[in-house]
């Protein structure tokens, strides 16, 4: 019986794998179409499972033909991405550490009260302060500049907070005690001691963020309006906007790849510590 269910979880997580990789598999597929095959992969009788000629120059020539628009290029939107994704990564990190450090070892008034109030925010879909936050800005002259994309960052985010919370919990008071013996203030501590002892935290903070802000396609689109601010999400939109027929699907797809590759190789990198951070929200602080 125990070995039915084995079978039965791993029939079911084989399925699961191949329906979440399929699309990634597709895209692949058709970024390395020539533009008539990718014409026509949507019709399951004329959908190639590999590609029978290869054409690898399809991702130099998605690559030009974004640089070919007035006013943006591949570069400059790959340039506009790692600055707003670098600069939020950092605030993510360093706010969300502070604020969790703060709930798991200072002792003021309303502590309680103020990390419920902090948790009931998650339950807030972020189109319930698109209008009002968008108004903040607007009246702080920050439309049509990085800003809005940085400095919420740095004011952390609920769940990631949580996260610090827990792991700052765990840590033994000694550790604490002995560093506050050698003269370490609250600053000093949650730099020495808890930030290397945190690093499942750091690197699933770090990965959800890098991945969030890379792929955000709304935020940019609301608050940047020049082209030559566009980021890649939003890149691609406008590439589909202009060549989207089908005929240049296979550019599409190689351009989309491109931009995809990022939040791959760091998810394999960080992959250890990513997943012994997930297991961090079960743990009673």
């Amino acid at each position: 019986m125990k070995r039915g269910h084995n079978s039965l979880a791993l029939g079911l997580l084989v399925l699961g794998t191949i329906a979440m990789a399929f699309p990634f598999y597709w895209m692949g597929v058709t970024s390395l179409a020539t533009t008539a095959q990718a014409g026509a992969s949507g019709s399951a009788a004329t959908f190639h499972w590999l590609p029978r000629h290869p054409q690898f120059s399809n991702y130099p020539a998605a690559l030009r033909k974004i640089g070919s628009r007035p006013g943006l290029g591949f570069a400059d939107a790959l340039a506009n991405t790692v600055v707003i994704t670098t600069l939020c990564v950092v605030g993510q990190v360093l706010s969300c550490s502070l604020a969790g450090y703060a709930f798991a070892r200072l002792r003021f008034r309303g502590r309680s009260a103020a990390f419920i109030v902090m948790i009931a925010t998650m339950m807030l879909p972020a189109q319930v302060t698109m209008i009002p936050l968008f108004l903040v800005f607007r009246s702080l002259g920050w439309v049509n500049t990085l800003w809005p994309l940085v400095v919420p960052a740095f004011f952390g985010a609920p769940f990631f907070i949580f996260l610090f919370r827990q792991f700052f919990a765990q840590i033994p008071e000694a550790l604490v005690e002995a560093a506050r013996l050698d003269g370490c203030g609250h600053l000093g501590i949650w730099w020495r001691i808890m930030l290397p002892l945190c690093r499942p935290v750091l690197a699933i903070t770090a990965v959800f963020t890098f991945i969030g802000t890379w792929n955000d396609f709304l935020g940019p689109l609301i608050y940047l309006q020049s082209e030559d601010q566009m980021t890649l999400a939003v890149a691609l939109n406008s590439f589909q906007n202009q060549y989207g027929d089908f005929s240049d699907m296979n550019l599409l797809m190689a351009a989309s790849v491109v931009t995809m590759l990022p939040c791959i190789l760091l998810f394999f990198v960080a992959q250890k510590q990513f997943v012994g951070g997930l297991a961090l929200g079960a743990v009673k602080g």
